[in-house]
């Protein structure tokens, strides 16, 4: 009979080994001999200054490699090459190079952390404790292209936007910026499982998103427990506004239901960098939201200029507000027409 204290146990023997998935990553990335450069040899090799090359490596968010650590491969050469013929190209002044890899560095660290959480929840939930080997091979290359995909039809997207606006300046634009923010997000987080969380924040952002996209705007970003999003036609960015608001669930105990929320919307030139949006016109959008009632929505003056006048919209002067670095801010408020009730 056999020592219960010697009986093997099944379940650290079907455990999935975390090395594999780190393996195969750096296998696929790194190449089967992996690292085998330290940073002086990369940038010998790719042809650029080492300082240069290691501003780079901090600016994609890496850990800083000291001289004889050998930690680098030929796809880090190749990548610095890469960066230099961009800048070759004159796509790049190469004063807005660390910018713009700072941005893709964050972008991209953010979308891996979120795709490991995905990829390890998966296998702890699955029947069989031992994924493949192979499964994880295949897995890497088909995010690869779908994440290429994307890309390339937001490039497209973002053209047409750019085009359409008539005007050669890239860099600003009259844009209607909003945000739309979960009212009592506090207390619910306090409430709430983290599973019921996840799920109100989950069905927030999307249908959120899908709103947005259907008004013909673009999502900024997310920011806690708000949206920041931009869109150029101010009537479509007005019933954006009201369609949000209206969105609330009519049951908000139901796990995943969208949850109530506030809109603050303002319009003028906005400066667009690096897929973000600064300004005054988003200062001002922001502080509405902050002020706006629970499901309703509010406007700066020169938004509720361009949209009182049509029939679809009810727009009425509210309490001017004192708000962080606006005393006495102009509020429109925004509704549906008496007759639709």
């Amino acid at each position: 009979m056999t020592d219960q204290h010697d009986a093997p146990d099944s379940s650290e023997d079907h455990a999935f080994d975390p090395g594999i998935l780190l393996e195969v990553a750096g296998s696929y990335l790194l190449g089967d001999d992996g690292p085998g450069l330290t940073r002086l040899e990369v940038a010998e090799q790719a042809g650029v200054e080492l300082d240069v090359a290691q501003d780079l490596w901090r600016a994609l968010g890496f850990a800083e490699a000291g001289d004889g650590h050998a930690m680098f491969t030929a796809a880090d050469v190749a990548a610095l090459r890469d960066v230099d013929e961009l800048i070759d190209l004159h796509l790049l002044e190469p004063s807005m190079l660390p910018a713009l890899v700072r941005t893709m560095g964050s972008t991209f660290s953010r979308l891996a952390d979120w795709q490991t959480r995905l990829l390890l929840g998966a296998i702890t939930r699955s029947d069989e404790p031992e994924l493949p080997l192979e499964v994880l091979t295949e897995i890497i290359p088909v995010v690869e292209r779908l994440q290429s995909y994307v890309w390339l039809r937001h490039l497209v997207d973002a053209a047409g936007r750019l085009l359409l606006q008539g005007t050669t300046d890239t860099t600003s634009a009259p844009l209607a910026v909003g945000f739309v923010d979960i009212v009592g997000y506090t207390t619910q987080s306090r409430r709430l499982s983290t599973d019921a969380l996840a799920a109100m924040v989950e069905t927030f952002e999307r249908e959120t998103s899908e709103l947005v996209v259907e008004a013909g705007g673009q999502v900024i970003k997310t920011i806690g427990d708000e949206v920041l999003y931009t869109v150029t036609d101010p009537i479509a960015a007005a019933e954006l506004a009201l369609a949000l608001v209206d969105r609330e669930d009519e049951d908000p105990s139901v796990e995943g239901a969208y949850p109530q929320v506030r809109v603050g919307s303002a319009y003028g030139t906005v400066l667009s960098r690096l897929g973000d949006v600064f300004g005054p016109v988003v200062n001002i959008a922001s502080r509405l939201t902050s002020v706006a009632r629970a499901g309703h929505v509010l406007l700066d003056a020169e938004l509720a200029a361009l949209v009182r006048d049509e029939d679809q919209f009810r727009v009425r002067r509210a309490p001017r507000a004192s708000v962080k670095g606006y005393e006495h801010l102009e509020l429109w408020s925004l509704k549906h027409p008496k007759s639709r009730h």
